[in-house]
């Protein structure tokens, strides 16, 4: 079982940084598939980012997120910069044990088994 937590959300200026932690628990945490889900208001659930052997990225972040991870701090983090008003959202951290060896199956929402709480980002013009 893994219990995640996610942190760092809040309220930014556009063109601001935010750095969001997902904080896990369990013993395989260096083993874990990871990623950040995104669901605005109004909006389904959209990929952000994801890490394993490799990280991908959303089009639409890539060149301003960096997805990161401790594995001694059992942490993952979502570094954002440039932020825009569309990145407003809540932030959804995912973690399974194992996704499988397809690169476009990391950003599917369905192959992550455990979820934490979601924490709110808000991007104001």
């Amino acid at each position: 079982q893994v219990q995640l937590v996610e942190s760092g959300g809040g309220l930014v200026q556009a063109g601001g940084s935010l750095r969001l932690s997902c904080a896990a628990s369990g013993r395989t945490f260096s083993t874990l598939d990871m990623a950040w889900f995104r669901q605005g208001s109004g909006k389904e659930r959209e990929f952000v980012a994801a890490i394993s052997s490799t990280t991908v990225y959303a089009d639409s972040v890539k060149g301003r997120f960096t997805i990161s991870r401790d594995n001694a701090k059992k942490t993952m983090y979502l570094q954002m910069s440039s932020l825009k008003p569309e990145d407003t959202a809540v932030y959804y951290c995912a973690a399974d044990h194992d996704i499988g060896p397809l690169v476009t199956m990391m950003s599917i929402d369905e192959e992550y088994e455990y979820w934490g709480q979601g924490t709110q980002v808000t991007v104001s013009s």
